[in-house]
């Protein structure tokens, strides 16, 4: 046996060992959601679910589903934008084609849906691989810069509610008045300061002590990964019309919330739950998707423990995380598919002219 065939066999060993966890993961995180709820809870669950039963909740659906496939076009059409001065202008319909593409490959393994949509450029638009693979890393750093900032937004809007949140049932004991018994308060009330500050502190405490953990191989990959995203944002102020892709960022983001409302709108059960929940549910839903393939188990948990902050039964708040999941993992899949079948009817791109616009579908040769 080879050094290349050994070398496949650990990689693929590998992936198969990253798949199994993160499913595992998942696994659990439903093992979790579920393992304090009786039968009762259970059967309120199925009812919950089974009140989509009117027009206005399907036509929400309906709509939630549309908008977050305007907010994958959003995103499609920054991807062209970098594109553009590296001289690819490619087709909008290849480049949605190829977000959609690689979102149904990201619930079968992580990160694979990256290099399936570089590969599928390449094949289809005659972008190289590795030019597109720059521009995704810089989609990725922009994207967790946005998260970063809204999920301080979402914290900020939470922190009342989290302190309003009963830790004893017996004697209806919140947490704040926990934190107040503890001498805890100042937390309470000043945890967004408290937290920027300790942000500030641990920046110039890295800094200091650079010339220590410059030496530390762990250390210097998440530094680099750090420089990694700052790089890759900066960048965007090279682009010939940085203000374009700064509002396809906007609108991407704005379609995300709003395809999570109508989601919410659509259940009665969650009428109580306002735009704050959807905000809210959006920004540390994402989280879900970054711990558990797919968001497998971890998104309805997750949802469930946002939607109780506003007065949603946790049983409750379970079926509409069960349903937005499965909502999102429907249309991934099934445009996914869409996307591979229609990318088939067009014409690949001549290599001599990797500027051609042609938007208009012909049977492939």
């Amino acid at each position: 046996m080879n050094n290349s065939e050994v070398k496949s066999r650990k990689n693929a060993l590998k992936t198969i060992i990253q798949f199994v966890f993160f499913v595992g993961l998942g696994v659990f995180f439903i093992w979790l959601s579920l393992r304090s709820l009786d039968k009762e809870d259970i059967r309120m669950i199925f009812d919950s679910m089974s009140m989509i039963n009117n027009p206005f909740s399907w036509f929400m659906l309906v709509m939630a589903a549309l908008l977050a496939l305007f907010a994958d076009f959003a995103r499609a059409v920054r991807g062209r934008l970098l594109l553009e001065p590296l001289g690819y202008k490619i087709r909008y319909s290849m480049s949605f084609y190829s977000v959609m593409v690689c979102y149904m490959a990201n619930l079968a393994l992580p990160r694979l849906g990256e290099f399936l949509r570089c590969s599928f450029l390449q094949r289809f638009e005659n972008v190289p691989f590795q030019k597109s693979l720059g521009t995704v890393v810089t989609e990725r750093a922009v994207d967790i810069i946005c998260w970063i900032v809204l999920l301080v937004v979402a914290v900020a809007m939470n922190t009342s509610m989290l302190s309003e949140v009963v830790v004893d049932q017996d004697t209806q004991m919140t947490v704040r008045m926990w934190m107040e018994q503890k001498g805890l308060s100042i937390l309470s009330n000043y945890f967004m300061f408290i937290l920027i500050a300790f942000v500030i502190i641990l920046y110039f405490l890295f800094r200091l002590t650079r010339k220590w953990w410059s030496h530390i191989s762990w250390m210097m990959k998440v530094r680099n990964f750090l420089v990694g995203i700052w790089q890759g944002v900066i960048s965007i102020k090279d682009l010939p019309h940085p203000g374009r892709y700064v509002l396809w960022t906007l609108i991407m983001w704005i379609a995300y919330f709003l395809g999570t409302y109508s989601c919410i709108l659509a259940l009665p059960f969650l009428s109580q739950a306002g735009p704050g929940a959807a905000f809210s549910v959006l920004i540390f839903g994402t989280i879900a998707f970054m711990i558990s393939q797919g968001g497998l188990g971890s998104y309805p948990l997750i949802t469930a423990g946002i939607l109780v902050l506003y007065g949603v039964s946790y049983t409750q708040g379970l079926a509409g995380g069960w349903i937005g999941w499965i909502l999102q993992t429907a249309v991934s899949i099934g445009f996914g598919l869409l996307s591979l079948v229609a990318a088939s009817f067009y014409k690949k791109k001549d290599s001599v002219n990797p500027v051609l616009t042609d938007e208009t579908p012909t049977a492939s040769k």
